[in-house]
């Protein structure tokens, strides 16, 4: 048997897992201090108890991390069995190397704290491994990279009638997720070619895309600020897109993010629930319970 607590990023994932299948949840109680410091306490007996750990790790990242690490030290030492922390949106995942002498390599002092403090094991969904091939290269324990895309692809092809549709992703990374999603829908599947200019202006250009009077669905792991995003729209808008889709699993939509991909022409945005908005339209849950139905 698995049981879950839900930390102050993840509590809404957590209370979705136990209700659509019906799993035993573990209660919080939490609060702030007046100086910011976090009081936590564990209602529940949790001695050999398999717990796992979701904390989604969006727009307040050092405050959920320290959260996360109280967690799962105070489990381990009220005696149980197994820490399994879910890390939906994984943080400081961007910083992966040192680009100038002296900067701190955030991803790797965080993969080894997590560590530290008991994680028997994690697991994260499409998390931004630039330089990494496997999630696995950056952890000593078991550690899984779950994909949120071929939900996405779901929920396009299920609410929306398209119309000879084409996938595209908004660059070379990005190319894993629009294979994913090109398979679940049953359509082609190409990628633009991005050069950054500056952290909101890129520049894009065609590889082989061929988007005339096409639907198009635009795939990616994160919109932040929604400037490749946008761009991308644009881009294909001008070669004859009929309506452009856009989907992603983390959805921070950073300052006008919304209203600049809509502006830029958008049909529709969808993401998933790793981080809670407006356009939070696919739940994660499936696809954590089919990752830990193993335990039941």
């Amino acid at each position: 048997m698995i049981y879950i607590l839900g930390g102050s990023g993840g509590i809404h994932i957590a209370y979705k897992l136990s209700r659509d299948f019906n799993l035993p949840i573990i209660h919080l109680e939490y609060k702030t201090f007046p100086d910011g410091e976090k009081y936590l306490r564990i209602l529940d007996e949790v001695s050999e108890k398999r717990v796992i750990v979701i904390q989604s790790m969006y727009r307040n990242p050092d405050s959920h991390l320290i959260e996360y690490f109280f967690l799962v030290s105070t489990l381990k030492e009220l005696g149980a069995k197994e820490v399994i922390g879910v890390i939906p949106y994984f943080p400081y995942a961007r910083q992966d190397t040192r680009f100038n002498p002296g900067e701190v390599v955030s991803l790797e002092i965080v993969a080894k704290l997590i560590e530290k403090v008991g994680t028997d094991k994690i697991v994260t969904i499409d998390m931004h491994l630039h330089r990494y091939h496997d999630i696995q290269e950056l952890f000593k324990i078991p550690a899984k990279n779950l994909t949120a895309m071929k939900e996405l692809a779901r929920y396009i092809k299920s609410h929306y009638k398209l119309s000879n549709p084409v996938v595209i992703g908004p660059d070379e990374e990005s190319e894993q997720w629009a294979k994913v999603a090109a398979d679940v829908i049953e359509c082609n599947y190409d990628i633009l070619e991005k050069k950054r200019i500056s952290p909101e202006e890129v520049i894009l250009s065609p590889r082989e895309v061929n988007v005339k009077d096409k639907d198009v669905i635009i795939v990616d792991d994160i919109i932040s600020t929604g400037g490749t995003m946008a761009e991308a729209i644009k881009f294909l808008k001008r070669q004859g897109a009929r309506k452009v889709i856009c989907a992603c699993t983390h959805a921070i939509l950073a300052g006008d993010a919304l209203s600049k991909i809509y502006r830029a022409g958008a049909y529709d945005l969808i993401s998933t629930d790793t981080v809670p908005s407006p356009v939070s339209k696919v739940n994660v849950s499936k696809i954590l319970y089919e990752e830990f139905i193993k335990y039941l």
